[in-house]
């Protein structure tokens, strides 16, 4: 008996005023499988990822969670995702270690689980800086760790990497690494970055204005067409435009 998708999407649309930042995206994740979602700023990625996680409604189309919808399913679905967002904000005068128990506490864990994080993500030893005082990988790494505290089915990503440096990209990319290793969890994972997207997703969907252009594996995407050596090539080829124009 072959797997059920953890996620579905079909034909969602969404807008904002003016502005169509989803339309017609459909998309199936399954068990275990790392996704990434490409595109420019004001793709729409970020709009997709708020209403897989519930965060807004679909104006028209179903996204299903488990099989589930999200109206009647909200307590039991959020138990089972884990997302981190472009940018978060902690209590300040809270250590990283208690930054952890509080997250934990929502979902009924203890010490013992924050310990594991700690380890996960590289933060033993700054278990008892306050928030405030870590620097910009060390906050995504802790952004991350929270996002992880409750042992997630689905983790959602949006732009985990944007702003850091070299090192610090590198020690979230390997973290993720080797969650893919040791666990059955799905991943989104947003980005404008092409090698984040390629060292770390086995599918990825190119994204813009809304609407997916293209999505596949790298062989999928680059193999059709021998000119083709980046996804930037190939998402020039399908936009006109540069990846980070």
């Amino acid at each position: 008996m072959s797997p059920s998708p953890v996620i579905e999407v079909r034909n969602v649309f969404k807008s904002f005023k003016t502005v169509q930042a989803v339309q017609g995206v459909s998309l199936t994740i399954m068990p275990g499988q790392f996704v990434a979602l490409l595109g420019p700023n004001g793709a729409g990625k970020t709009t997709l990822v708020e209403m897989i996680e519930g965060i807004q409604k679909p104006d028209r189309g179903e996204i299903r969670i488990l099989g589930k919808p999200w109206k009647g399913n909200e307590k039991e679905l959020r138990q089972v995702i884990g997302l981190s967002l472009q940018e978060t904000r902690y209590i300040e005068k809270l250590t990283t270690y208690e930054t952890l128990r509080l997250f934990g506490s929502f979902f009924g864990l203890g010490k013992e689980r924050v310990e594991e994080v700690l380890h996960l993500v590289g933060l033993e030893e700054k278990r008892k800086a306050y928030t405030v005082n870590l620097s910009g990988g060390q906050r995504q790494r802790l952004a991350l760790g929270i996002a992880l505290i409750n042992l997630p089915r689905i983790l959602l990503l949006d732009e985990p990497t944007t702003g850091l440096d070299p090192n610090a990209r590198r020690e979230i990319w390997e973290i993720l690494r080797n969650l893919r290793k040791s666990s059955d969890t799905s991943m989104i994972l947003t980005t404008h970055y092409m090698e984040e997207a390629e060292q770390l997703c086995e599918q990825i969907v190119i994204i813009d204005e809304g609407k997916i252009l293209k999505e596949g594996t790298m062989e999928d995407l680059l193999g059709e067409d021998a000119s083709l050596k980046t996804l930037d090539d190939l998402f020039t080829a399908l936009t006109g435009r540069r990846l980070h124009d």
